[in-house]
C-alpha cells in the first residue's frame, strides 16, 4: 500500500513527521507540494479523507491569505481553489494512506494511519 506525505522540508513539523515515518520503516512518496502543485481535485480529495472542512485545512497566517480576502463565510469551492492556486495556504504535512489521510499535527498524529 502507498503512503505519501504532502511535504514541505522548510517546516520543522513536516521534518519531524517524515523523520517520524522513516524511523518506523515506512518510506513514504515525498510530493513536495509547494512546487507539485495539487489541483482543486486533489485538494477536494484529501479534504474528504481527512474529515475536514477547507477552512480548517487554511493557513489563515499567511500573507497571502489575507491578500485574497478569505474569511470564514466564503465557499468552500473558492477556499479549495485558493488552496490550489496558493499550495502555501494549505495546513501540513499531510500524510495519505490507505485512502485515508491525517495532518501531522502533532507529528505522532499520522502513525494512526498504520494501526
Amino acid at each position: 500500500m502507498t503512503t505519501t506525505i504532502w511535504h514541505n522540508p522548510r517546516c520543522s513539523k513536516s521534518r519531524q513527521t517524515l523523520a517520524l515515518l522513516e524511523e518506523r520503516g515506512i518510506s513514504p512518496n515525498v510530493r513536495l507540494y509547494l512546487d507539485d502543485t495539487p489541483s482543486t481535485s486533489e485538494v477536494a480529495e484529501v479534504l474528504q479523507q481527512l474529515g475536514m472542512k477547507p477552512w480548517e485545512l487554511l493557513r489563515r497566517g499567511e500573507k497571502v491569505f489575507k491578500e485574497l480576502g478569505l474569511d470564514k463565510d466564503a465557499a468552500d469551492e473558492a477556499l479549495i481553489e485558493a488552496m490550489s492556486a496558493n499550495p502555501i495556504l494549505i495546513e501540513r504535512p499531510i500524510v495519505i494512506h490507505g485512502g485515508v489521510a491525517a495532518l501531522g499535527r502533532p507529528p505522532e498524529s499520522v502513525l494512526k494511519l498504520f494501526d
